[in-house]
């Protein structure tokens, strides 16, 4: 495993005042940033990136750097969306420290060799063949035992190991389900709890959805920040809508109801939702192995409407012209690392990212770093 997954990932990855929209109450006109005229221009300046604490910064923050004006060293050019890339695909060279997870003869995950020691105690569940069958740097790799022979077995014995486990181990156990299977259209083999999903390196696929308006011949896109009380990513910005795609659920239908949760959107206009890609990525963290397919959808909403959340997920909305987006991802950290990705591909498909900016092709491809299957 080791040397085919180091040679997948080396291969995909070396990448070159203001007031908030309340989520508790109804406005007749959306609060918008200042317009402005600006255009992506490549030119090369020196790098910078703007990092505030998790969720620390304002409204006034964003739209300060949000602005044409705005010049701390800035640069024009792809490096500061490269930059957001890369934060989604760190560790590649830890790679080796993990082993295949093997379930029906097919690599589901990748769990890392020092997790591996706590799994051991549960020997009615794992096993750790030694038959040379699958590429590992240690000799062996992960199994589930033989003994549990449905796929509602598997999921209720590794759900009683990940609940003994807790949260030292497995922060943010959320009590909902992931699909485990090799690939997006191949069969479930079981279900595992979404927050354990990372530390045993399944493919995790989700659904992302730009939520737009045009005016004037101007497109703005709708962004959220995050509650302060969400356990990942506190006070991020984030998409208008966004989330994981959970066990027996399709995308489309995932996206209305992740619609109507945290934008109050109905389904007469969350029905419109265009599905237009994907994009990919592997991160490593410790022993969380991180790899995800992300859905890209986009909406075009009526001018006159308010997101407002349902599911106190949300702090606050804002409407807020495309250029100033991709502004906001080239200088800071604000957004929460995988819309970056997202937001990204709308540019390039929008026409905000040219063909003739440097580097074009390798931020293009540089979307779908991780196995996009």
């Amino acid at each position: 495993m080791a040397s085919a997954l180091t040679h997948r990932v080396a291969s995909l990855c070396s990448l070159g005042t203001s007031r908030s929209v309340p989520t508790s109450r109804k406005l007749t006109e959306p609060f918008q940033f200042r317009p402005c005229n600006f255009t992506l221009t490549p030119v090369k300046c020196a790098s910078l990136s703007i990092s505030n604490p998790a969720g620390s910064f304002t409204w006034d923050d964003v739209e300060h750097v949000s602005q044409p004006e705005f010049s701390w060293d800035d640069r024009s050019d792809l490096g500061g969306f490269r930059e957001r890339i890369k934060l989604c695909n760190r560790g590649n060279e830890f790679v080796s420290e993990f082993l295949p997870f093997v379930v029906g003869a097919e690599v589901v995950g990748y769990i890392h060799n020092g997790f591996t020691k706590h799994l051991k105690d549960f020997e009615d569940v794992f096993v750790f063949p030694r038959d040379g069958s699958y590429e590992s740097g240690f000799g062996y790799h992960v199994g589930l035992s033989p003994s549990l022979r449905t796929p509602e077995d598997k999921t209720k014995a590794v759900a009683r190991v990940v609940e003994c486990l807790g949260d030292a181990l497995i922060p943010g156990i959320r009590n909902e389900l992931y699909p485990v299977k090799s690939s997006f259209g191949s069969s479930i083999v079981f279900s595992l709890e979404r927050a354990a999903a990372p530390y045993f390196g399944i493919k995790a696929y989700g659904v992302h959805m730009n939520g737009y308006v045009e005016r004037d011949g101007e497109k703005l896109l709708w962004i959220g920040k995050r509650s302060r009380e969400k356990s990942t990513f506190p006070g991020m910005l984030d998409h208008l809508v966004a989330g994981g795609l959970p066990h027996d659920v399709a995308c489309g239908e995932n996206v209305m109801k992740e619609c109507e949760e945290e934008a109050g959107i109905p389904r007469t206009i969350s029905s419109r939702a265009i599905p237009v890609g994907a994009v990919s990525y592997m991160d490593i963290d410790g022993y969380r192995f991180k790899r995800d397919v992300l859905f890209c959808y986009d909406l075009k909403l009526p001018e006159d409407f308010i997101p407002i959340n349902q599911d106190g997920e949300v702090e606050s909305f804002k409407l807020v012209p495309v250029p100033q987006v991709a502004n906001i991802i080239r200088r800071t950290n604000f957004f929460k690392s995988n819309c970056s990705l997202v937001i990204i591909d709308f540019l390039f498909r929008h026409g905000y990212i040219k063909p003739e900016y440097d580097g074009y092709l390798d931020l293009l491809w540089s979307l779908k770093c991780g196995d996009c299957s």
